[in-house]
């Protein structure tokens, strides 16, 4: 069999360090990865890649791998040092070590080379859902001996996040970026590539991700429209990016929001109502004074010009002013008989 130099294929030095080899062995995932890289030669390349770092970046595997010393001949035939050619790897009881599957991508089993040296540290049977530095396979599994192999095919990880955004007609008025601040839930990058303990998740294999970006909302911005922020979804180990999704939602306590036209109420007494009054209201434009006309009723608006949201065209949607008659908490004795004399006239 053909001796495999594992360090040359991750690009690094003999001595590199774990961290070393991880960030080599993502850059090359990521770039012959076969949903990206649709060379021919991407398929074999990725192959190789996952086998070195699935040696290197395990302690024991290393260290039995650099165990061969002066056996190190790239690219020539090798033959198993003492204590290591016993092993039946030909996927009898002992158990073989069978192709996985990626995506639906057959890409083939381990090399001879590997399965020489590290048959019996798997378990001696057949690799079943193989993890590979936070790269999952869905490994192949055989049933028993002399049954087909069946493989399962690991879906696609959706990346996409779907979050509501409220906003209020200030927000749209002032057309400034609005700040969106939210958490997610995401594959944890930190853990140890031959399993154990991870400090960072916990041992959950998920970090929470809080997120801090900036929206610029346009003119006639929809209740429900969903604003698309292409890239600020979840990553994946392979350094791809989702999409992040607002659906946008309005939540101001003081308008009401249609398109571009807004609603306010605007409160009276009963005696404003019936002989009219002059009122000071506030406006995203600024305070103006408005007159209400006598023998209004509760309910009734009044339509104010361009006081409104922004249009695409510059110009602005009306404000209307819809009446509410309240009554006053604190009422006299004198006030409530005279509501009596009123009621009985």
């Amino acid at each position: 069999m053909e001796y495999k130099d594992y360090y040359e294929i991750l690009g690094v030095k003999r001595d590199a360090s774990d961290a070393e080899i991880k960030s080599a062995y993502r850059k090359l995932a990521r770039k012959f990865h076969p949903d990206v890289n649709k060379t021919k030669e991407a398929e074999g390349k990725f192959k190789d890649i996952n086998e070195a770092y699935e040696v290197l970046g395990d302690k024991a595997k290393r260290q039995r791998y650099d165990s061969l010393g002066a056996n190190w001949q790239g690219g020539q035939n090798y033959t198993p040092p003492p204590g290591f050619e016993h092993f039946n790897f030909g996927g009898g009881q002992g158990g073989g070590y069978q192709s996985f599957n990626f995506n639906g991508q057959d890409m083939g089993g381990f090399s001879d080379f590997f399965s020489s040296l590290f048959g019996d540290m798997m378990g001696g049977g057949a690799s079943q859902g193989m993890n590979f530095g936070g790269f999952d396979f869905g490994g192949a599994q055989q049933a028993s001996r002399g049954q087909r192999t069946t493989r399962r095919q690991t879906p696609k990880e959706d990346l996409d996040i779907t979050k509501t955004l409220n906003i209020t007609a200030k927000d749209i008025f002032n057309q400034k970026p609005v700040n969106v601040n939210f958490s997610e839930m995401e594959r944890c990058t930190q853990c140890p590539p031959g399993g154990g303990y991870c400090s960072a998740c916990g041992g959950t294999g998920f970090t929470n991700v809080t997120k801090s970006i900036k929206v610029k909302l346009h003119a006639e911005v929809k209740e429900g429209q969903k604003v698309r922020l292409k890239g600020e979804g979840k990553v994946d180990n392979y350094g791809q990016a989702g999409d992040l999704y607002l659906i946008i939602h309005f939540k101001d306590k003081e308008y009401e929001i249609d398109g571009t036209d807004l609603t306010k109420e605007v409160e009276i007494t009963p005696p404003e109502a019936v002989l009219g009054v002059k009122k000071e209201i506030s406006t995203l434009h600024g305070n103006i004074g408005i007159k209400i006309p006598p023998k209004t009723s509760s309910g009734q608006a009044l339509r104010l010009k361009n006081l409104g949201l922004p249009k695409k065209d510059g110009t602005f949607g009306n404000l209307n002013a819809k009446i509410k008659i309240v009554i006053p908490k604190n009422l006299t004795d004198k006030q409530i008989e005279l509501y009596k004399k009123i009621q009985n006239s």
